[in-house]
This record gives C-alpha cells, sequence and structure tokens, in this order.
C-alpha cells in the first residue's frame, strides 16, 4: 500500500525545521545550517550567471 501514500515517511513533520528539532537539533543549529545552504546557492546563481 506503499503507492497510496502509506508507510514511512519521509520527512517526521512539517515544515522543514520542524523535522530537524523532532530530531533534536537546537534551533540556532538549525539557522545556521540553512544559513549556510542559502550563501551557497546564492553563490551558485551568481556564478552562472557570470559564465552566461
Amino acid at each position: 500500500k506503499k503507492k497510496y501514500g502509506e508507510g514511512r515517511r519521509v520527512f517526521l513533520m512539517s515544515p522543514l525545521h520542524h523535522h530537524y528539532q523532532k530530531l533534536g537539533y537546537h534551533e540556532s543549529k538549525i539557522a545556521v545550517r540553512f544559513w549556510i545552504i542559502t550563501i551557497f546557492c546564492v553563490a551558485t546563481a551568481i556564478v552562472t550567471l557570470k559564465l552566461r
């Protein structure tokens, strides 16, 4: 019955930051990691635009 949405969930809770809180991460650690990911994505976008 997994094709009908039953079974193991990918995330424990939505939105994504609540999933990490349920895993036991502290809120400040989650925020810093999301900042790092955002900075990486912005840098990748800028480099991609510069290559055009």
